[in-house]
C-alpha cells in the first residue's frame, strides 16, 4: 500500500513540531522535597562548584543550586563572594543527612567553613529559611529529576 504524499508530509511536520517543541521547553532539572519543587542550577565540575551561587545577586524562592559529587564524602562548603544568606543541605543518595540553615554573608575573607559529620553525595543550596518553611531536616525524602 502505497501512503499518499500529502499524508507523509503532514507526518513529517508534526514530527518536526514536537522536536520544535521538546527543543524549546527542554525538561528543566528539578528537586522536590516535602510537595515542593525547586528548579536546579547544577554545578557539576569543579570550576561551577567553586563559584556557585556567589554568581547571581539573588534567586527566587523556587530556585536551587544542586552540586554533584563523584561519590560519598565529607564535603566542605564556605560562604566566598556570596551576596545572599543561604541553607545549605547535604545530600546521600535521596536523603538529608545535614542541613546548615540561614548561612549568613560573611564580611571578610576569615571565612567559616561548613562540614557535615555524615557523608554525602550531593548538596542542595536554597534561600535561606526555606529549610524551616519547607521542613526540610535530617532523613527527608529528595526526590531528584535530572
Amino acid at each position: 500500500m502505497k501512503i499518499p504524499l500529502f499524508v507523509l508530509g503532514l507526518l513529517i511536520i508534526i514530527i518536526l513540531v514536537f522536536i520544535k517543541i521538546d527543543y524549546l521547553n527542554p525538561q528543566l532539572p528539578t528537586a522536590e522535597i516535602n510537595g515542593h519543587i525547586f528548579s536546579l542550577f547544577l554545578a557539576k565540575t569543579e570550576q561551577e562548584q567553586a563559584i556557585g551561587l556567589a554568581k547571581f545577586n539573588k534567586i527566587n524562592k523556587n530556585q536551587a543550586m544542586l552540586f554533584l559529587f563523584p561519590k560519598a564524602d565529607y564535603y566542605s562548603f564556605w560562604m566566598k563572594n556570596m551576596k545572599f544568606p543561604i541553607d545549605i543541605i547535604f545530600i546521600n543518595g535521596n536523603r538529608v543527612v545535614d542541613v546548615f540553615k540561614k548561612v549568613p554573608v560573611w564580611p571578610n575573607d576569615n571565612l567559616p567553613v561548613y562540614t557535615t559529620d555524615a557523608k554525602a553525595d550531593k548538596v542542595l543550596e536554597i534561600n535561606a529559611g526555606l529549610s524551616d518553611k519547607y521542613k526540610i531536616k535530617i532523613g527527608t525524602e529528595v526526590r531528584l529529576e535530572l
